[in-house]
């Protein structure tokens, strides 16, 4: 079983629905105690990083998220999902995640001299692999992704970052360390590759 956590900001319908589609066993819980009983965890999100993560710890998701990849349980993390597995964010003060991996979370710089580049970067941007993660298995480095948002994870041990993007200078789009894979773009909004990384995931 796929347990896609629901902490009330996540777009947890079309995340569900795709992995669903790829054959996963899917359910979709705000109980912690359905989220420990699961084979493997996705962690979705959209919105402000300070009042998702004060949702996420209400619901006491965050030590139940951390004891589930100390057990190495597979683990995917979606925009925001990718962000809270960070020590700290940035948006709007500073504000404490996760810190299962260190590092922060911090805002695109806007360029004057590049007026096309726009924050926040919404829509296909290509993804360029530096790990072989298993996620990864049958795409071609390159590939786009659909992306929307105004901040990205700047990771301090640069030997989890497993794809980096162009947008107002090379980010982080997507880290991968033993069972945990998380990203900036949103595999389920990625049409036939997004589904392929969905695949992949539920194949592990």
């Amino acid at each position: 079983m796929i347990a896609v956590i629901d902490y009330g900001m996540g777009n947890l319908r079309s995340v569900s629905k795709a992995l669903e589609k790829v054959g996963g066993d899917v359910v979709v819980t705000g109980a912690a105690a359905v989220v420990e009983r699961a084979d493997s965890i996705v962690l979705p999100g959209v919105g402000a990083f300070e009042k998702a993560m004060k949702n996420f710890t209400s619901a006491g998701m965050d030590e139940v998220v951390r004891n589930a990849v100390a057990e190495g349980k597979p683990f995917l993390g979606i925009c925001l999902g990718l962000q809270f597995l960070f020590e700290t964010s940035l948006e709007d003060g500073q504000h404490q995640g996760l810190g299962i991996f260190p590092g922060k979370v911090v805002r695109f710089e806007a360029d004057p001299s590049r007026s096309d580049m726009k924050i926040p970067q919404i829509g296909w941007n290509r993804v360029e692999f530096r790990l072989d993660a298993p996620h990864f298995a049958g795409i071609p480095s390159g590939t786009y992704f659909y992306f929307v948002h105004s901040y990205y994870v700047a990771p301090d041990d640069e030997s989890i970052i497993a794809g980096e993007t162009e947008h107002l200078g090379r980010f982080t789009s997507a880290v991968w360390a033993d069972n945990i894979f998380a990203c900036q773009f949103h595999p389920e909004k990625s049409q036939k590759w997004g589904l392929k990384l969905l695949e992949n995931f539920v194949r592990l």
